[in-house]
C-alpha cells in the first residue's frame, strides 16, 4: 500500500515540475517590455472598420430605395467620419414598385457620415432605365436633395445623340438632367422649332 502512495506521490510531484518548467518556458519566450508593447498596440489603428462584399440598404418607410455594394468597405472612425469603398462600389437606385430605375458604378467612392451625400470618382458610370448613359470622373449624390450632380466634365450618351458639357444635374435616378455649358450635336424636330 505504501509504494502505491510512494508512486502518486512521484507522479505527483512529477507533474507539477513538468507544470512549471512549461510555464517557465512560456513565460520566458514572452521578453517584450511594457513599453515596446504599448509600441506595438499604438502601431494598430483601431479606428478603422474593414468589410468584403458590403451591401449597404437605404430604405424608406421600410421599402428599400437604394442599394450600395462594393467589393471592399472601410469605416474611418475619424473626427469626421467616412466610409470609404476604395475597390468600387455598385449602386442601385429602386422605384417605389422595387424596379431599378438607375445604376451608378465608379472605381472608388467616399460618403462622410452625416454629410448625406457621397461622392463617386474614377470611372463613373449611370444608366437609366432608358439606357441613357452618363459617363464622367466625378459624381456627387445628395441624398438629402435627392439629385446627382457633377462639376467635372460630362459624356451622355442617349438613343439619338451624343452630348457632351463642363457638369450637370439631375434627379437621383437620372431620369431628367441637364447639362451645363453643352457642347456637342442636339437632334431638334422641325414641329419644335415652330
Amino acid at each position: 500500500m505504501q509504494t502505491t502512495d510512494n508512486r502518486q506521490r512521484t507522479t505527483g510531484i512529477q507533474v507539477c515540475s513538468l507544470f512549471f518548467v512549461l510555464c517557465s518556458l512560456f513565460f520566458s519566450a514572452c521578453n517584450n517590455s511594457l513599453e515596446e508593447a504599448k509600441l506595438i498596440v499604438s502601431r494598430a489603428n483601431v479606428n478603422i472598420e474593414k468589410g468584403k462584399d458590403v451591401q449597404i440598404n437605404y430604405s424608406d418607410n421600410g421599402v428599400v430605395r437604394i442599394q450600395a455594394s462594393g467589393p471592399t468597405a472601410t469605416r474611418f472612425n475619424t473626427e469626421k467620419p467616412y466610409l470609404e469603398f476604395s475597390d468600387g462600389i455598385k449602386i442601385l437606385f429602386y422605384n417605389s414598385a422595387r424596379e431599378v430605375e438607375s445604376t451608378l458604378t465608379a472605381k472608388h467612392a467616399t460618403a462622410v457620415e452625416n454629410s448625406h451625400s457621397m461622392t463617386a470618382r474614377d470611372s463613373v458610370v449611370v444608366v437609366n432605365n432608358k439606357g441613357e448613359v452618363l459617363n464622367t470622373d466625378e459624381l456627387i449624390w445628395d441624398e438629402e436633395r435627392k439629385i446627382i450632380y457633377s462639376n467635372s466634365f460630362v459624356k451622355i450618351s442617349t438613343k439619338d445623340e451624343i452630348l457632351y458639357g463642363n457638369g450637370m444635374i439631375a434627379n437621383e435616378n437620372f431620369t431628367d438632367y441637364t447639362i451645363k455649358h453643352i457642347t456637342g450635336t442636339i437632334k431638334v424636330k422641325t414641329s419644335e422649332l415652330e
